[in-house]
């Protein structure tokens, strides 16, 4: 199988609600370049049939799923239009594939981040606010058997995501120290802390922007950045009700739909 043939063979699993062989089993010698490049195509396939460009999403921030992974950085994938569900919006079941949530913060770029090699404090003066966020993510790889190269062709394992509605400044909070729970129905099922995301989710994002500026398509104003886990991911199962609550940050409620049929596990 070529990265063609690869990057159909995903779009084909998410629209049938099927599932895929790893793709590291089915492309011989398949490299992380490769697979950037099988989510490029796809992209471009989106983008193409309407859908628009929002943001990116960070994966691989937890340093013990890299080491199971055998990576030294984090991965990304691309956030669309049609992704975005607002706090306490339901979610149809159809869109999920072997969903698992986890809790992040999600930063809004309020200005362009074009410079070569951004700072750590260009990427502090550009970002406009945070805002806590839920990120469903799922897999086309049969029982989330998955590899780097998995992962990255199927647009860094993304779903959807669920954002809350009260923007704060980074100001307002400490972005390490920031203590998260969520919980399902009322019972504790995830904690963690800012420094859980490399150490500090603003070293995602400042790897993310570096990244973008080396691809030629640097972070933009407006921008969404989803930055990556605060704490270790749960399955999602249909009705369940999710919230998490971020110190200084607010809270943020994922409800999924009740139809079992639906569901794409």
């Amino acid at each position: 199988m070529d990265i063609q043939q690869a990057a159909a063979a995903l779009r084909d699993a998410a629209t049938r609600a099927t599932y895929i062989a790893p793709l590291r089993d089915t492309c011989e010698q398949l490299s992380i370049e490769d697979a950037y490049a099988i989510q490029r195509i796809n992209t471009d396939h989106h983008l193409t049939s309407g859908r628009r460009l929002v943001g990116c999403k960070i994966g691989l921030t937890s340093l013990t799923v890299q080491n199971q992974l055998g990576v030294d950085q984090p991965d990304f994938g691309m956030l669309f239009d049609h992704m975005g569900y607002g706090d306490g919006e339901p979610i149809p079941a159809e869109i999920l594939h072997q969903p698992r949530i986890e809790a992040e913060i999600a930063f809004v770029i309020g200005r362009d981040l074009a410079m070569l090699n951004p700072a750590h404090h260009d990427v502090l003066n550009a970002i406009e606010y945070a805002l806590p966020a839920l990120e469903i993510v799922g897999s086309r790889i049969a029982d989330w058997n998955i590899s780097i190269t998995d992962t990255i062709a199927d647009n860094a394992s993304s779903c959807a995501y669920v954002l809350g509605s009260a923007p704060r400044r980074l100001s307002d909070f400490d972005l390490r120290l920031c203590g998260m729970s969520m919980e399902r129905r009322g019972s504790l099922v995830s904690v963690g802390a800012g420094a859980a995301c490399l150490g500090n989710p603003l070293n995602a994002v400042v790897w993310l922007a570096r990244t973008m500026i080396a691809l030629g398509t640097p972070l933009k104003a407006g921008d969404l950045v989803l930055s990556g886990a605060l704490g270790p991911m749960v399955a999602v199962a249909p009705g369940d009700v999710f919230e998490a609550r971020i110190n200084g940050l607010g809270s943020v409620r994922a409800l999924f739909d009740h139809d079992l049929s639906k569901v794409h596990q």
